[in-house]
């Protein structure tokens, strides 16, 4: 995939993430099965919800 917005930044690899305080588990596995991280809030803190298995998709 080409990178066109940010040129100088064409050799860097990309990750995305979600996040949101509250997050129904269908939006959550959604957003895994496209390689997303998932955070999402637990309290006073927010938690990365992906497991080892997880693989990054990477732009």
């Amino acid at each position: 995939m080409k990178k066109r917005l940010l040129p100088k930044y064409r050799d860097v690899e990309l990750m995305g993430a979600v996040a949101a305080m509250v997050m129904p588990n269908d939006v959550a596995r959604y957003a895994y099965r496209k390689g997303l991280y998932v955070l999402a809030q637990s309290g006073n803190t927010v938690l990365i919800r992906n497991d080892g298995k997880f693989s990054p998709k990477i732009w």
